[in-house]
């Protein structure tokens, strides 16, 4: 529980497992579930929206300069990462079980019935493409500065 400490009331106010795993998914990598559950001073929320517009930054770059930019070679694997940190997130969050949820949140159970499980397949379906996609780039990318440094 050293997140309460992060300087939120999260303690006093009933926070909603399912839209908590909903925010994770459609605004992990700004850190909006994070913000929701732990206030607005969160610094794991902060560095969600930095690491993603960071490595937002890369994807940018190889559009505007091609695939021959060595910081988008570098920028744009850090996007795929906080696109499967995020997925991750929404995973966690909705699997939690809802008794383990009230418990933590000194709350009364609520029964959260299947929105979150939904969330929680549409994040391993994105989650899983990020994390392919991310080695795959990584990995082309390393070899073909292996070969332009030979």
């Amino acid at each position: 529980m050293p997140d309460r400490a992060a300087g939120s009331t999260a303690a006093t106010k009933s926070k909603s497992k399912t839209l908590a795993t909903w925010l994770a998914l459609l605004g992990g990598l700004l850190g909006a579930h994070r913000f929701y559950l732990h206030g607005w001073r969160d610094v794991l929320g902060w560095l969600h929206a930095l690491g993603s517009l960071i490595g937002l930054v890369g994807v940018v770059r190889m559009l505007n300069l091609g695939q021959d930019d060595h910081a988008a070679w570098l920028l744009i694997p850090l996007f795929g990462a906080m696109v499967v940190v995020a997925m991750l997130s929404t995973i966690v969050l909705g699997l939690t079980p809802d008794e383990r949820w009230a418990e933590r949140r000194g709350q009364p159970l609520q029964d959260t019935r299947w929105a979150p499980v939904i969330a929680v397949v549409i994040a391993l379906l994105v989650g899983g493409a990020a994390l392919m996609g991310t080695l795959a780039f990584a990995g082309q990318m390393f070899f073909e500065y292996q070969k332009l440094s030979a």
